[in-house]
């Protein structure tokens, strides 16, 4: 498996709205926001409530868990960089907490269903918010 820490791959755009997000994953955690009105777990970061419209939301620790929904296998990556990882898989998983997020799914074959858990993984020099297979954590 390639060293993903060494790709050189454009990093996510930090803006004073996902900070704190990316701060948590250069930590390893998985941070999501939740709105004080109406009680949501809110991803991807937002300024209002998707469900309410309030401006209430804060930002909260999440599990790190969840299941996949979907994912795909990339063989024809759409960035130079990424080439040395092919094959590699995305998906969307579907947090404990409620929200959906894209991330890369690592480790074993994976099957829509499966349980994920957080698996921070330095890739181009940041540590992303990565999952894989929860019977395969060590």
């Amino acid at each position: 498996m390639t060293d993903l820490s060494t790709l050189k791959v454009p990093g996510p755009t930090v803006i004073p709205l996902t900070e704190p997000f990316w701060e948590a994953a250069a930590e390893g955690r998985l941070v999501i926001q939740r709105c004080g009105a109406c009680g949501e777990a809110v991803f991807y970061p937002r300024e209002i409530c998707p469900h309410c419209w309030a401006d209430a939301l804060s930002w909260e620790e999440a599990s790190g868990t969840g299941w996949l929904k979907t994912f795909s296998t990339i063989w024809k990556p759409g960035h130079p960089g990424w080439i040395p990882a092919v094959p590699y898989t995305v998906g969307l998983v579907e947090l404990a907490e409620g929200p959906t997020m894209l991330s890369h799914i690592l480790g074993e074959t994976p099957e829509v269903g499966m349980k994920l858990t957080l698996a921070p993984t330095n890739i181009g020099g940041r540590v992303l918010p990565c999952f894989r297979p929860e019977h395969g954590v060590e």
